[in-house]
């Protein structure tokens, strides 16, 4: 494996095993199973190598079936939603204050994570979630999330949802400089920002947003604080490993892969450490969400290799970004 690139290189005798990983990769065999095929196949094993392919290919078929039967269920419950207005977190008139500088702090922390993909253009906004005096914003792209806490008053009903699209968030952002509260308003889909004699204005997304607090439920993981701004220049000058050509861009990209040590500090490892509690993430998504954490110190807590990382604030429990980890190739 050349060590710069990530990439492998073959000897010509080996392109026909070559050809045949690639195959098998792409049918989505376990790196276990592949390496028994392998073995097989050059031992000239044939028997040993079809009962690999069709025990996958059964697994597969199994599969399918099942996503068929979970698929049709959620179209099922998308048409009782559509029908059905009382599953709508949305409301029809809301006025509340906030604090300037809270919003704007906010909007600073949860930016980072909106998705950019015209494929799925309810994720192309934050989430003004309001509950209970406190307005909680969130944004993800799928492959990180990012959740805010602000206060406001004003507004005592149930909770309410709406989705705002990047530009007028962006707009919002730009009218938040000074100390005063904002108003902002809800009124069937149009959402208004004001700031003193100035506002803006524009129409929300008109999707339900993912239910959030769902996917921020994860299993306690291990803590470790660290000083933001040495564990930046760790990460920037550290040790990286190259992903493979998949998401979240469909090129490759920059692999840090993090542990907790043993006295609690987070070690960066280095290429070939690839201990069974290793979290992978991509470096730049945990570089935005340490620069979006806005603070001198923050904490990491992993979890297992196939847990979110989550990224929080040692004074505000509420206010936190989480990165999906990213599974090492063998």
């Amino acid at each position: 494996m050349d060590p710069v690139s990530g990439y492998r290189w073959y000897e010509p005798e080996q392109l026909e095993e070559a050809r045949l990983l690639a195959r098998l990769r792409r049918a989505g065999m376990p790196l276990a199973d592949i390496r028994l095929v392998l073995a097989g196949w050059a031992g000239t094993d044939t028997d040993l190598v079809r009962g690999l392919l069709e025990a996958h290919l059964r697994r597969l078929e199994l599969g399918l079936s099942d996503a068929r039967s979970e698929f049709s269920t959620l179209r099922a419950l998308l048409d009782r939603r559509e029908t059905d207005p009382m599953t709508s977190l949305r409301t029809a008139s809301v006025r509340l204050s906030l604090p300037s500088p809270e919003l704007a702090a906010a909007l600073d922390t949860v930016r980072f994570a909106a998705s950019t993909d015209g494929d799925l253009p309810v994720l192309g906004g934050i989430l003004f979630d309001f509950e209970g005096g406190a307005l909680h914003l969130v944004a993800t792209d799928r492959y990180r999330m990012a959740v805010a806490r602000a206060r406001s008053t004003g507004y005592g009903g149930p909770r309410t949802q709406v989705v705002v699209p990047l530009p007028l968030a962006d707009a919002m952002r730009a009218l938040l400089t000074g100390k005063d509260p904002v108003q902002l308003t809800m009124d069937g889909d149009l959402v208004t920002l004001e700031a003193g004699d100035r506002q803006t204005s524009g129409r929300s997304l008109g999707h339900e947003f993912p239910d959030y607090r769902r996917l921020v439920r994860l299993p306690a993981g291990r803590r470790a604080h660290v000083d933001t701004a040495a564990f930046r220049q760790t990460l920037e000058t550290g040790p990286v490993r190259t992903s493979g050509t998949r998401e979240p861009n469909g090129g490759p990209y920059d692999l840090s892969v993090l542990r907790v040590a043993g006295n609690g500090t987070v070690v960066v490892c280095d290429d070939g450490d690839d201990a069974q509690d290793n979290v992978a993430v991509n470096r730049e998504f945990l570089l935005h969400a340490l620069t979006a954490g806005a603070r001198d110190e923050l904490v990491l807590e992993l979890g297992a290799p196939t847990a979110p990382l989550a990224i929080r604030r040692p004074d505000d429990e509420d206010t936190f970004s989480l990165l999906m980890p990213v599974r090492l190739d063998d």
